[in-house]
C-alpha cells in the first residue's frame, strides 16, 4: 500500500464538504426504499411523486444517521433516459452527490479543466429554504450532483420533497442497524481506465491521491485488482477508483464491468461504531451477508 502525503492544488474558492447523498435509479423506487428499511435499518425520510407535482419521477428518500438514500423511477414509459439506463445497467446508483460551498466557482474550474457539465447550475426553493445545484458527468454514465444551500434549509431534504406517504410500523420493533455514514464509495472501471478517471477527479476537482495498492497486495488465488483512492483537500469524501489485474480467472472487477454494462459504483462502504452488533443486528433483519 503506498500512502499520500501530498493534498496537491487547493480550491482558491469553494469546497467539498462531505457526501450529500446517492440516487439510485431503479425499476421500483417504493419497494427498492422498502428493502433497506427492512433489511437494514433505514427510515423513511422524504417523498416525490405524483401527489407532491412530480409527474415524471417518483423518489422514496431514507435515511439511518447520515446516511441518506433516494430511489427514483420513471412514472411514464416514455421516459427513455431512465429507460435506457435501466436496459444497460439494471438498478443501481445513477448519481453521488456532494455538499459544496461555492457550486459556480467549481463548476466554472471543472469545466474550464474539461469536465462535461451536465446541467449548469440552477436553484430551487420552496417555504424551507433555498438550494443551488449542478451535475457533472464522472465515470460512465454516473454522475455528480453538486448541492449548495444558500440559506439555511429547514425541510426534510431538499425543495420540493414532502413527509413520506408511509412507514411502516414493523420498522420500530426490529432491532437497529447502527450505520451511521458513508465511509468510501468504490467505481470499478475497465482495464487501463483506472488512472484517466483518477486523473480526471485530481483535474477537474482538485481531489488528490489518499492511498493505492496494485494488484500483488489484493488479489485471491484467482482474482485480483488495482486501486487508487482519491479524496478532497479536507479527505471527508474518499473514492476507491479500481480496474482489474491478471489472475488464474477474471477479475472480480471486470466481471462487474461485464455485468454492469460499463463502470460504476460497485460497493458502498457504510460506518458502523460496532461491527459486531451491527452484523447480528441486520442478520435478525434478514439481511444476508457474503
Amino acid at each position: 500500500m503506498t500512502s499520500y502525503t501530498d493534498k496537491g492544488e487547493k480550491h482558491a474558492k469553494g469546497r467539498f464538504i462531505n457526501f450529500h447523498h446517492l440516487t439510485f435509479w431503479v425499476g421500483n423506487a417504493k419497494q427498492a426504499a422498502g428493502y433497506y428499511c427492512d433489511k437494514m435499518g433505514f427510515e423513511p425520510l422524504a417523498y416525490k411523486g405524483l401527489e407532491t407535482g412530480s409527474r415524471e419521477v417518483v423518489s422514496h428518500v431514507i435515511r439511518q444517521d447520515k446516511i441518506i438514500f433516494a430511489f427514483e423511477s420513471a412514472l411514464n414509459p416514455g421516459n427513455e433516459e431512465m429507460g435506457q439506463h435501466m436496459i444497460k445497467h439494471g438498478d443501481g446508483v445513477k448519481d453521488i452527490a456532494f455538499h459544496v460551498e461555492d457550486c459556480d466557482f467549481i463548476i466554472k474550474t471543472a469545466k474550464e479543466r474539461g469536465a462535461v457539465v451536465v446541467k449548469e447550475p440552477w436553484v430551487e426553493q420552496d417555504s424551507h429554504g433555498k438550494v443551488k445545484y449542478a451535475v457533472i458527468q464522472t465515470y460512465g454514465d454516473t454522475t455528480h450532483t453538486l448541492i449548495e444551500y444558500l440559506s439555511p434549509y429547514k425541510g426534510l431534504f431538499l425543495p420540493g420533497y414532502k413527509q413520506p406517504l408511509f412507514k411502516d410500523p414493523l420498522l420500530a420493533k426490529l432491532p437497529p442497524g447502527g450505520l451511521s455514514f458513508i465511509d468510501h464509495i468504490v467505481g470499478n472501471q475497465p482495464d487501463d481506465q483506472m488512472l484517466p478517471v483518477t486523473d480526471w477527479y485530481q483535474k477537474c476537482l482538485l481531489f488528490h491521491r489518499f492511498w493505492s495498492i496494485d494488484d500483488k497486495q489484493i488479489h485471491t488465488q484467482y482474482s485480483s485488482l488495482r486501486s487508487i483512492v482519491v479524496t478532497n483537500y479536507e479527505e471527508t469524501i474518499k473514492m476507491p477508483i479500481n480496474e482489474p489485474a491478471a489472475g488464474k480467472k477474471i477479475s472480480q472487477i471486470q466481471e462487474y464491468v461485464d455485468y454492469n454494462g460499463g463502470p460504476g459504483v460497485q460497493h458502498i462502504a457504510l460506518n458502523t461504531s460496532n461491527i459486531i452488533q451491527s452484523v447480528v443486528n441486520l442478520r435478525a433483519r434478514g439481511m444476508e451477508f457474503l
